[in-house]
C-alpha cells in the first residue's frame, strides 16, 4: 500500500521515485522506458514498483472512527 524507502532485497533507497514513476506512467508511457529512465535496472527493484497497489484511498475509508 505504501512504497518502502528501501527495496527489500538490495537495499537501495527507491521510495524517493514512485512519484515519479506513478505520474510518468499516468502520462501514458511504458513501465519499462519509465525504470530505465529513473535508473531502477535490478530486477528486485523493478518488481517492487511494478507489484506496488495504489490501495490508501480504497482503504481510507473503512478507517474506523
Amino acid at each position: 500500500m505504501i512504497i518502502p524507502v528501501r527495496c527489500f532485497s538490495c537495499g537501495k533507497p527507491i521510495g524517493q521515485l514512485w512519484e515519479k514513476f506513478k505520474k510518468q506512467v499516468a502520462e501514458g508511457k511504458p513501465a519499462k522506458q519509465v525504470l530505465d529512465d529513473l535508473g531502477l535496472d535490478r530486477y528486485c527493484c523493478r518488481a517492487v514498483f511494478l507489484g506496488q497497489e495504489d490501495l490508501i484511498e480504497l482503504v481510507s475509508r473503512y478507517k474506523k472512527s
